[in-house]
């Protein structure tokens, strides 16, 4: 008689926190790239679509917000945030008000498990602004109404709330069997995740949507598939496949078993620019200003390349399967990289896989 397992869900998926040689820290460098490729869109769509005499009444006591949603530990989101800051300055600058440039409150947002000591002993110390944490999940409510002026998120909205359930129902076509991810999987797998995205999403849109002000600039960068390839094999998710199948080679010599593989999946979803585009048509609060596929990368390696993902995952890897197998697991991972590193280049460098989406609030 067949069972249906439910494996338990972790309410957040924090990166490795500290300064460590595996922490994220240290191994963030796709994301910084990212962040560095998207700068000119960023500095483009503050000059070009934040009307600050439309948001000027909203500016109280003199201040504008800023809030990163999925901020980590750091480094990243500094550079970010202060990028935005410059941008917005010049745009005061250009627009002759000068004199009005308010002060700057930034509120840096991720799960409450985040590291936030890393974080905030990190902060650059001559900063042009106040800093502040708020914990707490993105895809639900985090300020009071009309409050951010910018708001912004880089590589985290491809982290869903949860895995879809039905992945873990033996009983259901989506029964994800063997994997730990949507590739080489049935379609039921697929579209379980995208519903599961677009779930998210909308809760993710609502809430912004209160959140910011009338004429107020929302930026979404996050890992992406084309269109028209849509996942496996020429997507990021290929290193997905690689890692799934390094424990399934764990499974064949009795290192974990089979079962527990069945019973984890990465709650992880790269939309495309037609998923996005859905998502934010059907919630309706925002203008698409830009929508625009990347290549954040020119060169990239398999050890490093390794590094990031076990800066990502191993916090939920460690808590699935046990901490004890985090570093045979990602030895075999790295030797799978390096035996496919020209289908790696060929997608991390050659392939538009960054989706940036600017957004305004209506």
């Amino acid at each position: 008689m067949s069972k249906n397992t439910q494996a338990p869900i972790p309410d957040s998926y924090p990166m490795t926190g500290g300064d460590g040689d595996y922490s994220y820290s240290r191994n963030s460098f796709y994301q910084r790239a990212g962040s560095e490729v998207a700068k000119s869109i960023v500095d483009n769509a503050i000059q070009e679509n934040l009307d600050i005499k439309t948001i000027s009444s909203s500016v109280s006591r003199n201040s504008f917000y800023i809030a990163d949603f999925g901020c980590s530990v750091g480094p990243n989101t500094f550079t970010v945030v202060q990028n935005i800051i410059d941008a917005v300055q010049k745009k005061y600058q250009s627009d002759g008000l000068s004199s009005q440039v308010p002060e700057f409150e930034v509120f840096f947002n991720d799960h409450a498990s985040n590291d936030f000591n890393t974080l905030f002993a990190s902060l650059p110390p001559p900063r042009q602004y106040f800093a502040a944490g708020v914990p707490g999940s993105f895809h639900g409510r985090l300020f009071p109404e009309s409050t951010l002026h910018i708001a912004y998120s880089s590589f985290s909205i491809q982290w869903l709330s949860k895995v879809p359930e039905e992945l873990f129902d033996r009983n259901s076509m989506a029964w994800n069997k063997g994997r730990i991810y949507l590739t080489n999987a049935p379609n039921e797998v697929s579209e379980a995740y995208a519903a599961q995205f677009a779930k998210d999403m909308k809760n993710f849109l609502d809430a912004r949507s209160k959140e910011l002000v009338a004429g107020g600039l929302m930026v979404l960068t996050a890992l992406s598939t084309p269109n028209e390839i849509y996942h496996f094999p020429v997507s990021p998710e290929f290193m997905f496949d690689l890692l799934g199948s390094s424990l399934m080679d764990m499974v064949k010599d009795g290192i974990i078993s089979e079962e527990q593989v069945d019973e984890f999946n990465l709650p992880v979803f790269l939309a495309s620019p037609e998923d996005m585009r859905r998502c934010i048509e059907k919630n309706g609060c925002f203008i698409i200003e830009r929508m625009e596929l990347l290549i954040p990368l020119s060169s990239i390696n398999a050890q490093a390349c390794a590094m990031n993902i076990r800066a990502s995952v191993e916090g939920l890897i460690s808590k699935h399967f046990g901490s004890e197998i985090i570093d045979e697991l990602f030895g075999r991972f790295q030797k799978k990289l390096e035996e496919s590193i020209n289908l790696v280049e060929e997608i991390m460098t050659k392939r538009r896989n960054q989706l940036v989406t600017v957004l305004k609030r209506k």
